[in-house]
């Protein structure tokens, strides 16, 4: 867990928004200072410190290499007006005074291998999967129900082992968002997957969403997915999401209905978008060993909270 954000400079330019920064950092809780640097040295950092407690915000790109080579998860840090590359740092901030606190915790979870957390509903909490929930996955999965109008996990765990790997490194960390894993609040217990996703040859993203057999006709899908579709209009900006409901799917059907989807039309999808065995580096089946499904297309205009 994030306990200290350390800014670290070294010329004059970044004091005053860094000075501010501090203040509100402080107010929330988190251990913060700001250290002076001459030239690119190395900043005396407080003994107390624990390294992977601990974000470091660094306005110089090769004190920021030495200390992420030394085991710091490091941020750059930008003034407005300069362009400088930072090699090896995965998030560059500016104009810090203005930050959300969040989005410091988010870089530091990024960088630290730890799971967003996204959203918290009255009965679940919806977050990144993680490598531990597949376990759970499998389970939820080995229902036939689950699989009768979507397609299920990879027969061999390792292929989905290396599937969820590839997922959480290129779709997580690049695009900020994804099929997050659902658990309830008061245990923790994976009870099903909901999120968006970009689907080739359409220009909305698309709600996904299952939830376990155990925990079905008790409201849970339409608790996430309106929390969800309320995260996609006022953090993610969106102005129009789409979902795929497979023909005879009639329980889905009705949802996306309450939750204020239309019916627009009929879709041909791939199911098994990345073959029956997973090889690598998330490369699409060809034409030839593509399985496809009837699906009908709805689409939703956010224009208000997801429908009641």
């Amino acid at each position: 867990m994030l306990h200290s954000i350390i800014i670290c400079l070294t010329s004059e330019r970044c004091v005053r928004e860094a000075v501010g920064a501090v203040a509100r950092l402080v107010l929330c809780g988190f251990d913060s200072q700001v250290l002076h640097c001459e030239g690119n040295a190395l900043p005396m950092l407080p003994e107390a410190l624990r390294q992977e407690e601990t974000l470091l915000l660094v306005d110089d790109p090769q004190l920021a290499e030495t200390l992420t080579a030394q085991g710091w998860y490091v941020s750059g840090l930008q003034p407005v007006d300069c362009n400088d590359p930072f090699p090896g740092v995965q998030v560059v901030f500016s104009e810090i005074d203005e930050v959300d606190p969040d989005s410091f915790v988010k870089a530091y979870e990024r960088m630290a291998g730890l799971p967003w957390h996204i959203l918290t509903t009255e009965r679940c909490i919806i977050r990144e999967t993680t490598m531990e929930d597949l376990d759970s996955f499998y389970q939820i999965y080995a229902d036939p129900a689950m699989t009768r109008y979507m397609e299920g996990l990879y027969e061999d765990p390792e292929d989905e082992r290396r599937y969820l790997r590839d997922y959480i490194d290129k779709v997580y960390a690049f695009l900020g968002f994804g099929i997050w894993t659902v658990t309830l609040r008061q245990d923790g217990t994976v009870i099903g997957r909901a999120g968006y996703s970009i689907r080739e040859g359409f220009e909305h993203l698309e709600l996904g969403f299952l939830i376990g057999t155990p925990w079905q006709r008790q409201g849970y899908a339409l608790e996430v997915c309106r929390a969800i579709l309320d995260y996609g209009r006022d953090v993610l900006a969106l102005d129009q999401v789409e979902t795929f409901v497979k023909e005879g799917n009639e329980v889905s059907l009705r949802l996306c209905e309450r939750l204020g989807f239309r019916a627009v039309g009929e879709a041909e999808l791939v199911e098994n978008l990345y073959g029956d065995t997973y090889s690598g580096d998330m490369k699409r089946v060809g034409a030839e060993e593509a399985r496809c499904g009837r699906y009908i297309r709805m689409t939703l205009r956010m224009t208000a909270s997801a429908g009641k």
